[in-house]
């Protein structure tokens, strides 16, 4: 149970509530705070001078007075025009992830709505009602508007929801089978039901949580593709990154040595001075690229418990009385984090992929046979599979280029210039996504190279790669049907069987 309270929720909330189905409740705190904030809407409205957002039009129909009598349509047509989205559903966590964060935005007691709003948004989420949200849409300013009124539309009952088998239902019924009423809004609230960046944020936060992840997997797939190309431990010592003290490159440079660590096949060379002066940079430099990754993941983190904790409605009740427009839901500082997040992921995966090529090739392999296979010609071995990855890589690459650099004007030039947050988050995913094939296409082949070291023995980390992927893949010898495979591999790399056997015996990656 996931208690809302007026400071907000954590990053950690979000996932339990966007991938754990966890329940959300409002504490009396937050339901006081929203309703002080609302007594003061009320009393603005009853003294009848123009406020934007609660007697008057919206965009570039700011200077349009709407009379008392008008204003809660205007609320429903708001919701209405807004939800003008198009194209497939947005998955159901990134939808679950934005309801909280837009209940954790009227919770803050900025907004001047009733409880009964953020209560609506509980009910959906306890329900497990998922609106229909299309992909296309948002701007990233003013926020998600588009996104957030498909979400709002529901608390009408009307518009669409998404099965759980991927159809379109209509809200009504499903509010009645659920045993839930329609709201009726009042002033103010179908604008603070809109105004926000509450999509972006929960696509940042649910992209951290996965690049947290990756990252240390790239670690252990890169130590593995390194010792089953005999390469050298010694670049990860300690010592040679305290003298260039980036934190990530400390932390991932910790992790490989400490996966290279007691394995036989690392003692057959270790001392071989001839054998590997120095290792290619997609070997050798692994920690230096992944770490600097892992820094701008931290940086993307420190942006986003910022937006956690702000104020992003528009405009916003203050405590002392007065309702004053902001530009708080201009998405500029998310969708920054998440372009320089891809180009940072796209570069973990570029230099696996570079790892697999050394790999398959037999004149860089260290006497590893052609592409993996000791019966090359008749069998291709993994050749094709580095083909996918270089396929990937290309699509990151594409993906990498910021979307924040763009901006078209909408709303009569109103909004003459607008964040592309939505986007930059939405492919974010997607790099992550396509990290994930990557990350598998390398541990798919380094535990093939460690299988055609034996009789020597791998390290610790090496043994349990072994035993995640031999189920699927079996020993080395003739060629196999790789596409389920790579798919089984993709669950290795996303799940965490794999790194908790490893940390077992090991100890905790960083």
């Amino acid at each position: 149970m996931i208690t809302v309270q007026p400071t907000g929720v954590t990053p950690a909330d979000v996932v339990a509530v966007a991938r754990g189905d966890a329940k959300v409740t409002l504490a009396p705190a937050t339901v006081a705070a929203m309703a002080a904030s609302r007594a003061i809407v009320e009393r603005i409205e009853a003294s009848g001078r123009p406020v934007y957002g609660v007697s008057t039009g919206f965009g570039a129909l700011a200077n349009t007075f709407i009379d008392p009598s008008r204003r809660a349509e205007l609320q429903h047509a708001l919701i209405r025009s807004h939800a003008a989205g198009i194209g497939a559903p947005m998955p159901r966590e990134v939808v679950r992830a934005m309801m909280l964060l837009r209940l954790r935005s009227l919770a803050l007691g900025h907004s001047g709505v009733r409880p009964e709003l953020a209560q609506g948004l509980a009910d959906l989420l306890n329900h497990d009602i998922t609106p229909w949200v299309p992909e296309h849409g948002s701007l990233g300013a003013s926020g998600d508007l588009a996104p957030l009124a498909h979400c709002a539309l529901v608390l009408l009952g009307e518009g669409w929801v998404l099965a759980a088998d991927g159809r379109r239902l209509d809200a009504d019924e499903v509010l009645r089978d659920a045993g839930l009423k329609p709201l009726q809004l009042a002033a103010k609230e179908g604008l603070a039901l809109i105004n926000g960046t509450d999509g972006m944020l929960g696509m940042l936060l649910l992209a951290l949580d996965d690049a947290r992840h990756l990252f240390a997997m790239a670690d252990v797939t890169a130590a593995l593709a390194i010792e089953a190309m005999l390469g050298s431990e010694r670049p990860f010592r300690p010592e040679l990154h305290a003298i260039r003290p980036h934190p990530g490159q400390a932390a991932s440079a910790a992790n490989i040595h400490k996966l290279l660590q007691d394995s036989r096949i690392m003692d057959s060379h270790r001392d071989d001075l001839a054998h590997a002066v120095q290792d290619a940079y997609s070997m050798r430099c692994a920690p230096q690229v992944a770490g600097a990754a892992r820094d701008t993941l931290d940086f993307a983190a420190q942006v986003a418990a910022r937006e956690l904790i702000s104020v992003v409605d528009n405009p916003v009740v203050l405590p002392d009385g007065r309702v004053e427009s902001t530009g708080n839901f201009h998405g500029e500082p998310l969708a920054f984090a998440a372009d320089f997040l891809a180009i940072a992921a796209a570069e973990v995966g570029s230099i696996a992929e570079r790892r697999v090529d050394r790999l398959l090739d037999v004149t860089r392999s260290r006497e590893l046979p052609p592409f993996l296979t000791s019966d090359a010609g008749v069998n291709s071995g993994l050749m094709i599979a580095q083909y996918t990855a270089a396929g990937i890589v290309a699509e990151n690459r594409r993906l990498a280029v910021p979307a924040s650099a763009d901006s078209l004007p909408t709303s009569g030039m109103q909004e003459d210039h607008v964040s592309m947050g939505w986007a930059a988050t939405k492919k974010l995913r997607t790099v992550l996504d396509n990290l994930t094939s990557l990350l598998a296409v390398e541990l798919l082949s380094a535990v093939r190279g460690l299988q055609l070291r034996a009789p020597l023995p791998p390290s610790p980390a090496g043994r349990q790669a072994i035993a995640a992927v031999a189920p699927f893949a079996g020993e080395p010898g003739p060629d196999i049907f790789l596409a389920p495979a790579l798919e089984q591999a993709r669950t290795v790399i996303a799940g965490r069987e794999l790194r908790t056997g490893i940390e077992s015996q090991l100890g905790e990656l960083l």
